[in-house]
């Protein structure tokens, strides 16, 4: 690590101009959250895995910016070089970087990557010293990476319509009217879910999601794919040119960037019937799909001047190719239009939940026998301390990876299964509250009967993404345990709620159509807020179709840009509020919910209302609860969803685990 870092401050040193800075972000060409091996430049400068973050070097320092869910994770892994930087606590990087580095620094970055909407940021704050973004030509990083992974050339592949819900053709027309209503005369596309979502192909690019380094320009008469040539079979070629995309290198995206900011791109259209193709497909007659909302003639006309690109997913090494006075900067169409999910991703994703439900079934059921064999737990079901038994061989021992490895092995035996959604969360008691804990085989900790072990894990289905965290305890909970799974107080109190309570009272919430994520985050958190505690993550993030596990726009969130879109109906969001004691446990649950319209009594403001269903199965239980803390309608909700899980799940689970399910999702009451 000092090697790495002394060798960039030499670079630093001798760049043209001389950096006084030099930031390193967590996101790739793309402003991915996960990024692959190849792209993990902030991880190997500062030792540091979790997937948010950013590393500043300075002539005599080195800094790391990460969120709540990563402070423990990041003081262990941080070396004495490094100071850790809490966001919300500490100074943003570029007021820290504003305030802290001379009049006049020069601060380098790779423009590939950070957004239009960083770099505009810190451009301002760094007016007033008359500091200045420096956009460096090389990656320094990669300068000094000697032994960085090459590029996997991993094939392309088409999603199908059975599990995509809509054509190509269709999403094509749409995104035209929508830059006629903005008279663009085209638009830049970077986020790599939204191109493998608007193009209905797939990929394994990146681990744990199903995506295709790419970019993607669309005109009002063209449409484009920039990826390396020879991930694109014969089958794909065929699907691209059939729906009037060409397919271009990747690194072709920047020169012709340029070229859409002069109206010049589309002169290089050579797929098939270019706009003809698509009007095909989708049944419209080209005098029909060249006209936009307002009537106007598309192809025909040339009144449009505007490039469009997202400032919060668009780097601005493509933005700096356009000219910033006929360049739209908001969000892009695709984010929600994405979100919403169709008739067909609907009950793809209900379908995906149920068999993902099974495996985590299956696998409680294989735990539950293993604690109680290996370890004398006394097991899912019963209260009372573990039968110490002689310490278990190598070959038997759980850890929290041989564990999570044998969940995995249930959800693969599913059908559609393509792998995990991210890398499971499979912690044992003090690593529980390590918010996004990734076990190490080489490090992590043993099963333990006497201590609480949390599992958040995920998968990718062809016909949908999941993601489901279960708390569970297979010896004799604390009463303090209890109460944090619980609750923490009585319904005199404003019916304050802890974990499970949150997560009961946020999952039954009806809302008015316009209400944001922002709004119905409280609803998890009074509880922890009345004894002065909370939880350092938001409560609730959209979740793809085959895409991300992690999807925009909406949030159910504390922080702010929770509160730019509102809640609608047909869009997915989880609902996991958590607890946890820093060296001691962690508390989650998390299921998955649809959006849907609320049968209402009444309507107030006409405006329509809304709730949510989950689409998770899987028990919660009960001998974490203490029942006298739950309201008679709570219990009732919780009976009502355990007799759900029995009946959706039994088909898929044989005798045994059928029996274990009927157990554990027994009627409870005070």
């Amino acid at each position: 690590m000092e090697d790495t870092l002394s060798a960039l401050r030499s670079l630093m040193s001798s760049h043209s101009p001389s950096l006084d800075a030099l930031v390193v972000p967590s996101e790739d060409y793309h402003q991915s959250e996960y990024v692959s091996a190849r792209d993990k430049r902030r991880e190997f400068v500062s030792g540091f895995t979790g997937s948010a973050g950013l590393a500043l070097i300075t002539t005599k320092e080195a800094l790391l910016w990460t969120d709540g869910r990563y402070f423990l994770q990041a003081e262990q892994q941080l070396s004495d070089q490094w100071k850790l930087m809490r966001i919300g606590e500490d100074p943003a990087v570029d007021v820290w970087m504003a305030d802290n580095l001379p009049k006049d620094a020069s601060i380098g970055v790779d423009p590939w990557c950070i957004s239009v909407d960083t770099a505009q940021r810190w451009e301002r704050a760094f007016a007033e010293k008359h500091q200045k973004l420096v956009q460096t030509t090389k990656n320094l990083v990669d300068e000094v990476w000697t032994k960085r992974p090459p590029e996997k050339i991993n094939a392309v592949i088409v999603h199908p319509l059975e599990f995509a819900g809509r054509s190509v053709a269709d999403k094509l027309q749409d995104l035209r009217k929508r830059l006629a209503q903005e008279q663009a005369r085209g638009i830049i596309f970077t986020a790599l879910d939204e191109v493998a979502w608007l193009y209905n192909i797939r990929g394994s690019d990146v681990a744990y999601c199903p995506v295709v380094h790419a970019f993607a320009i669309v005109t009002t008469n063209s449409a484009f794919l920039y990826v390396n040539k020879e991930k694109v079979s014969v089958e794909v070629k065929t699907h691209l040119e059939e729906n009037g995309i060409g397919i271009r290198d990747y690194t072709a995206v920047s020169s012709d960037a340029a070229l859409l900011a002069t109206d010049e791109l589309d002169a290089l259209s050579t797929a098939k019937g270019s706009l003809a193709a698509v009007t095909k497909e989708a049944e419209k007659t080209p005098n029909e799909l060249n006209k936009g909302v307002n009537g106007e003639h598309l192809a025909e006309e040339h009144s449009n001047d505007f490039v469009w690109v997202d400032p919060g997913t668009c780097c601005y090494a493509l933005y700096s190719k356009l000219n910033s006075q006929t360049v739209i900067l908001q969000q892009s169409p695709l984010a929600l239009a994405k979100a919403l999910k169709n008739p067909v991703e609907l009950d793809g994703l209900r379908k995906a939940h149920v068999r993902d439900g099974a495996a985590v079934v299956q696998y409680l059921v294989w735990l539950d026998k293993k604690m109680q064999e290996i370890y004398g737990a006394s097991g899912y079901f019963l209260e009372g301390n573990s039968v110490k038994k002689e310490k278990a061989s190598e070959s038997l021992k759980l850890t929290e990876v041989t564990a999570s490895d044998k969940l995995e092995g249930f959800r693969a035996s599913k059908e559609h299964f393509r792998g995990l959604s991210f890398p499971t969360i499979s912690s044992v008691g003090p690593n529980a509250a390590i918010i996004h804990y990734s076990p190490q085989a080489e490090t992590c900790a043993e099963l333990d009967p006497d201590k609480i072990y949390l599992v958040d894990s995920g998968a990718q289905y062809l016909d949908g993404t999941t993601d489901i965290t279960r708390t569970v305890h297979f010896g004799k909970p604390s009463a303090h345990e209890k109460a944090c799974y619980t609750a923490v107080c009585t319904f005199t109190a404003l019916l304050a709620v802890s974990v499970l309570k949150g997560h009961i009272a946020l999952g039954n919430a009806r809302f008015p159509n316009g209400t944001n994520g922002h709004a119905l985050d409280i609803l998890a958190r009074v509880p922890l807020w009345k004894d002065g505690l909370d939880y350092r993550h938001g409560t609730g993030h959209g979740i793809g179709s085959y895409l991300n596990v992690h999807e925009g726009p909406h949030l159910i969130s504390f922080r702010p840009q929770a509160r730019n879109v509102p809640l609608q109906s047909s869009m997915t969001v989880t609902d996991e509020p958590g607890y946890y004691e820093d060296g001691n446990f962690g508390i989650r649950l998390e299921n998955v919910l649809i959006v849907n319209e609320a049968d209402t009594k009444f309507n107030f403001g006409d405006k329509g209302y809304l709730s949510f269903e989950h689409i998770t199965w899987a028990p919660y239980q009960t001998k974490l609860i203490d029942l006298n803390l739950l309201m008679p309608d709570e219990i009732s909700w919780l009976n009502s969803y355990h007799s759900k899980c029995r009946d959706i799940l039994a088909p898929y689970l044989d005798v045994a685990e059928n029996a274990w399910l009927q157990k554990a999702t027994e009627p409870v009451a005070v």
